[in-house]
């Protein structure tokens, strides 16, 4: 089977259930940047991480990939594939037992400090962004609610996962100085 099928040549590109859509459509912006976080975090995990680091964001590659197809069907009343409220839990469990690890903040910080931090701070930007478009698109269209609640959880993993790793390489955090 080709890569290529030449049906997108016009700027629309397909949904499941077999409807078309442009290019520009914010639904496709929405999963497109999901994407983009997805191979962000690829660019993560090349780095020498903790098993359990690694293990969590092997899982959330994962899990962005279901975000994604999730937002690609806009039939609601298919429920499969679709982003769970127990994901966003998980999420919480995880923001909850690695800030144990953490000194509590007593100041904004800067991304930075070990490499694998400072680019899972910039992840952390994307998924951001993609937050923003996927509420965007909740405006236009109806989509599951659980795909925002999953984003922004996963934003605020993200920027304690970056403070655990420069902790566990005794990497300090760098201080916003006002």
């Amino acid at each position: 089977m080709k890569i290529y099928t030449k049906t997108g040549d016009d700027g629309t590109t397909g949904l499941q259930g077999n409807f078309r859509i442009t290019k520009s459509h914010p639904r496709i912006i929405s999963y497109g940047t999901i994407d983009e976080a997805n191979a962000a975090l690829g660019v993560v995990l090349v780095n020498s991480l903790d098993e359990d680091i690694t293990k969590i964001l092997t899982e959330i590659q994962n899990d962005l990939f279901l975000v994604g197809a999730d937002l690609s069907n806009p039939n609601l009343n298919d429920v499969k594939n679709r982003v769970t409220l127990n994901m966003v839990e998980r999420l919480e469990q995880y923001i909850d037992k690695f800030e144990s690890e953490l000194p509590p903040l007593t100041n904004f910080i800067l991304p930075g400090g070990d490499n694998a931090a400072a680019q899972l701070h910039y992840v952390r930007t994307v998924v951001r962004r993609a937050e923003t478009q996927v509420v965007q698109l909740s405006e236009k269209d109806e989509i599951n609610s659980n795909c925002i609640k999953y984003l922004n959880r996963l934003s605020d993993l993200f920027f304690v996962m970056g403070r655990l790793i420069n902790k566990r390489k005794e990497r300090d955090d760098i201080l916003w100085k006002n």
